[in-house]
């Protein structure tokens, strides 16, 4: 079982001029708007609990004001949670005194903002080695370092320009490379992608997901976009009104949404790109492979299996992932149900 990298224990942000008094003696099960209308206090985050493992992706998911930008700023401290603990590899964050989260921003965590953050003075070298200058580290070894991650971001050749020579995308691509030169254990992501063109965002996400394939770091990706949440992320957490409605995989959330405030994010996903044939598969009576054929994998996307099952009425076994073990079967008829909107 994978360790926990980062846990959230119970975590909250509250506005106003006495939010330790409100945490402590209002009533927890009264809503946002109803606290705020009698104490003028604004819920941000409200006692939020989830935790990432190393090495995944977990995507935080709402809507404007839902809460999810305030609830990452408080995991770095950059906003000052009101109640609850943040834990980063066994350490709770919320007891660091000065010293210490310096030592956690500047060794184990960065993050990468929608509008780039970039310092317009600087070239495109010196951009990408700022952090690597501020541990002190010598000019030489942290324009080796910036070198070597600007060429993993593709952006070979441009270390000599100034942001305001590139597109947007290569814009963030910079904001990337510079979080990644200080080597984090952790990135935050808060919606990094979405000042950018369609096209352009499509890209960047498959240039992430790529270098997240070969570097394997622990990613919190903030998003107002259901479909980049369902691209990106191992698990979803969705936030409304400053809590975490439903926690799961994206196939999970798809296939079983708690509430018809989760249903409506999953409504127009296509979700034969979502769902696998474990989740989809029926009893089977087969002990064995028909001679011919591969098995198909529980985890395998309905859209990996169109082309196999299209022309063919043969029902296969679908296996386990880790045993061999046939757990079920699958054919075209299940795979076209799969696919119809109302599936």
């Amino acid at each position: 079982m994978s360790e926990a990298k980062l846990i959230c224990n119970n975590v909250w942000k509250i506005f106003g001029n006495s939010p330790k008094r409100v945490l402590e003696n209002h009533d927890h099960s009264k809503s946002r708007a109803e606290i705020q209308a009698e104490t003028g206090h604004v819920i941000a985050v409200k006692d939020v609990s989830f935790e990432v493992k190393k090495g995944e992706c977990f995507v935080v998911m709402g809507l404007s004001g839902s809460g999810k930008s305030t609830l990452v700023r408080c995991i770095s401290r950059l906003i000052e949670p009101t109640g609850g603990q943040v834990i980063i590899n066994g350490e709770d964050v919320t007891m660091m005194d000065k010293k210490e989260l310096r030592n956690l921003r500047r060794h184990k965590m960065a993050m990468v903002f929608q509008h780039f953050g970039l310092f317009p003075h600087r070239k495109v070298i010196d951009n990408i080695s700022y952090g690597l200058e501020v541990r002190g580290v010598r000019k030489i070894d942290r324009t080796d370092k910036a070198m070597e991650i600007l060429k993993l971001v593709g952006l070979e050749g441009w270390d000599q320009m100034y942001p305001r020579e590139l597109s947007g995308g290569m814009q963030q691509r910079v904001g990337l490379a510079r979080a990644m030169a200080v080597d984090p254990e952790i990135l935050i992501f808060d919606e990094p992608f979405s000042a950018l063109d369609p096209l352009i965002r499509r890209e960047m996400q498959d240039e992430l997901l790529e270098l997240q394939s070969k570097l394997q770091k622990t990613l919190v990706f903030i998003t107002h976009d259901f479909l980049e949440a369902i691209k990106m992320g191992d698990n979803i957490a969705i936030m409304k009104d400053g809590q975490i409605s439903q926690v799961g995989t994206p196939e999970e959330i798809v296939a079983n949404p708690v509430d018809k405030y989760v249903s409506d994010f999953t409504e127009d996903v296509p979700r034969y790109k979502v769902l696998s044939a474990g989740k989809v598969m029926r009893n089977t009576k087969q002990k064995s492979i028909p001679k011919g054929h591969q098995p198909i994998l529980e985890s395998t996307k309905i859209d990996n299996l169109i082309d196999i099952c299209a022309d063919s009425d043969i029902a296969l076994p679908v296996t386990c992932s880790d045993t061999g073990k046939i757990l079920g079967e699958i054919d075209r008829s299940i795979i076209m149900k799969a696919m119809s909107s109302g599936s």
